[in-house]
């Protein structure tokens, strides 16, 4: 067997660890059922808190600033604006086609077509939808949910199958949205962009089925995304900024944890990485014959090639690090456990960075460090910061992780 350490990046505290401890469990579990999984959780002593009750935090309003429109070219920004707000392409959809003339006009004793739309979306039947075991308890109050932003809609058509994709990846963020807020921690839920772009296929098809019509008659999706990804960013980066400072005590609170970790990490970055040391002697003294493995995210990279860096006595025979910021802070000369021009010493172990391009918090270390660290990118195709946190939902990762650990 092989001992699977596994050390959670900043912001994590002891509900959303075991979360994320059960979902790599179980990814790894099926890649590799020899792997023994081992917690090292830190967040309890090792994390920051506002110890005087945020009595730094000034709170001030200001007027809005100008923001310059960003770039909408790739579908993730889509997903960015959904993820903040679901139901921002169905309204702008809806004010298009009522702008353009589409509709029918009120007709005397005739439902308007989108509160008939509506009523389908309320009663659409699941069964047989594959949705994962996180999300499925909130499918129901998301298609009434974005069923009753349906009858709020102008008057007008929604056209035959028009809607079809709209309205499943509407009802995908609400999802996405109950299910992450019922989520007691920080970090955005891991869900993997493959799993949530197959489901909105499912979604779209079932509407398509019980409705009538397909997406053809749509053939503008594509194209309107990337404007709406323009424009209603604009608009939601606009109005979340000026919300930010106004409710920046709250906003800075709940920041802490994430930011402050680390932080506190530059300052006091002894405790944590003795809480890693003292996981991987502890492991390795209750099977001597067994490799043990360190799988560290983020923040945790940070610490475990910090640690192993300064501590060549520490035997790990694999560090794996995910979305991590090590090879940045190297490059900056601001690592704690090596100065930038210093090699790792001979002792390192094997090191593994898996990294996605859309994750502004991953960074490649092959380049940093070459010949003594291996890149492996991976594609949640999630937008970020989603992206930081859907590594360990991502099944690809586990296949090439079984192939890769001794």
């Amino acid at each position: 067997m092989t001992s699977v350490v596994f050390v959670h990046g900043t912001g994590v505290r002891i509900e959303s660890y075991e979360k994320s401890f059960t979902r790599v469990s179980r990814g790894m579990t099926k890649a590799r059922p020899d792997a023994e999984m081992v917690r090292c959780y830190w967040g309890d002593t090792c994390g920051a808190s506002l110890g005087m009750d945020g009595a730094s935090i000034p709170v001030r309003d200001r007027n809005r600033g100008v923001l310059d429109e960003p770039p909408a070219d790739d579908p993730t920004a889509l997903w960015a604006v959904l993820l903040a707000e679901p139901f921002a392409e169905l309204r702008a959809y809806a004010a298009e086609t009522e702008a353009g003339g589409t509709g029918a006009g009120f007709v005397p004793g005739r439902r308007d077509p989108w509160e008939v739309f509506a009523e389908s979306v309320r009663t659409l039947p699941t069964d047989g939808l594959e949705v994962s075991p996180e999300l499925a308890p909130y499918l129901h109050r998301a298609l009434d949910r974005v069923a009753s932003e349906l009858d709020l809609l102008p008057a007008g058509s929604p056209r035959d199958g028009g809607v079809n994709t709209l309205t499943a990846r509407a009802v995908t963020a609400v999802v996405l949205h109950l299910a992450d807020d019922a989520e007691e921690d920080s970090d955005p839920l891991p869900v993997d962009g493959d799993d949530r772009d197959a489901f909105v296929e499912q979604l779209a098809e079932r509407f398509a089925g019980l409705l009538g019509g397909t997406d053809r008659a749509f053939g503008r999706v594509g194209t309107s995304a990337k404007w709406l990804g323009g424009q209603a960013l604009q608009s939601l980066l606009w109005d979340h900024s000026e919300l930010a400072v106004r409710y920046r005590r709250g906003l800075t609170g709940k920041a802490v944890p994430a930011t402050g970790d680390i932080l506190r990490y530059q300052a006091r970055g002894t405790e944590l990485r003795s809480r890693v040391a003292d996981t991987v002697r502890n492991t390795r003294a209750a099977a001597p014959d067994r490799p043990v493995v360190l799988i560290a995210h983020s923040l945790g990279g940070i610490a475990c090639v910090d640690l192993l860096a300064m501590e060549p006595s520490l035997k790990v025979d694999l560090l794996v690090t995910v979305g991590s910021q090590a090879p940045f802070l190297y490059e900056m000369d601001a690592l704690t456990g090596l100065r930038r021009g210093e090699p790792l010493p001979d002792s390192f172990p094997r090191w593994l960075n898996v990294y996605d391009d859309r994750d502004l918090l991953g960074f490649v270390a092959s380049k940093v460090f070459p010949g003594r660290a291996e890149d492996h990118r991976v594609d949640t195709r999630q937008p970020f910061p989603w992206s930081h946190s859907a590594y360990f939902a991502h099944r690809k990762l586990y296949d090439w992780l079984g192939k890769e650990l001794p």
